[in-house]
């Protein structure tokens, strides 16, 4: 994506629990993009971004995942996201329902974190 929330938006995916092979993808490409384009970084806070929700890592680690039984207590689900520091949404993004019990379960922090913390932080949860 270009312009949308922030100038540039890399995605990495595929079907399937491989995040070791998305994860690597992901890091190719941005090492090769930032070998031409440097990207904006600051000492305190990391990656510069228009979001500041983007702020630091900028990784939103994601998976989509079918939970029928928290998705009948809603607010069971966002209680054991708070504690694993993850956030929920809907199947097709921010301010989104879920569908069919699905959601996109990410990281919710971005600071104080390296990416793979930040990846890892969303896959332990």
């Amino acid at each position: 994506w270009c312009n949308e929330e922030d100038h540039l938006r890399l995605i990495s995916m595929q079907m399937g629990g491989d995040l070791k092979t998305v994860y690597k993808r992901l890091v190719t490409a941005v090492n090769d993009i930032e070998k031409r384009i440097p990207f904006s970084h600051n000492d305190r806070l990391g990656f510069l971004t228009f979001c500041p929700t983007n702020l630091g890592t900028t990784v939103r680690a994601s998976v989509h995942i079918k939970l029928p039984k928290l998705a009948a207590d809603k607010a069971k689900l966002e209680e054991i996201a708070g504690k694993y520091h993850l956030q929920v949404r809907g199947t097709r993004g921010e301010h989104t329902e879920a569908e069919g019990g699905v959601y996109d379960i990410s990281n919710k922090r971005r600071m104080g974190l390296t990416e793979y913390e930040a990846v890892k932080e969303m896959y332990d949860g």
